[in-house]
């Protein structure tokens, strides 16, 4: 959702709320999506140190990801107002549109995801969730060796990493852009109206 007009109205010239110095905020992200997020990226941390050596702690791992990844899915579909798939995630044209206008400085800001975010929720999904799935099917006896499965799952989890660094980078561009922490308002659920 971008800044309406008569949301603009209410800004003063600096770009904050005129509120006579105190920022009016709203609640975007609630606590389920935020625990979801942070749990996530222990996990992921958790599922990349234990890689090599610690099987019993990443296989462990991986089925409390693939929970988790299954609830954002479910949740992506009932949640709140900003939680839900149908909220924020848009198609290519959109999507590259938004792109090019980050690349020429006129990216208008979301209250929720914008497109490029959510764009990247939508590859870090499923990411991790064929990560996952690659992960349990080496435990099957039909795949049990099979190199292809272990060269696929370690290509899904290095792929991660790769989203992940973007995905840092976007929050840090985002942040500084429209002046807000978005590291924050993922902690806290609230955004500058």
């Amino acid at each position: 959702m971008s800044i309406t007009a008569s949301q603009n109205q209410s800004l003063s010239a600096g770009g904050r709320p005129a509120t006579g110095g105190r920022e009016r905020t709203v609640r975007v992200w609630d606590p389920l999506v935020r625990i979801f997020h942070w749990s996530l990226v222990l996990g992921i941390a958790l599922a990349w140190l234990s890689s090599e050596g610690w099987d019993r702690t990443h296989e462990i791992t991986g089925y409390i990801i693939a929970g988790l990844i299954g609830f954002r899915l479910l949740w992506g579909i009932v949640g709140g107002k900003y939680a839900r798939f149908a909220q924020f995630v848009r198609g290519p044209r959109v999507t590259i549109a938004y792109l090019k206008d980050i690349l020429s400085g006129r990216a208008k800001r979301h209250l929720g995801h914008n497109p490029a975010g959510a764009a990247m929720i939508v590859a870090l999904l499923f990411s991790v969730a064929t990560t996952c799935m690659t992960g349990w099917m080496m435990s099957w006896d039909a795949f049990w060796g099979a190199q292809w499965l272990e060269e696929l799952h370690e290509g899904a989890a290095t792929f991660i990493l790769l989203l992940v660094g973007l995905h840092v980078a976007g929050v840090v561009h985002a942040s500084l852009s429209h002046r807000e922490n978005l590291v924050r308002a993922m902690f806290t659920g609230r955004k500058r109206l």
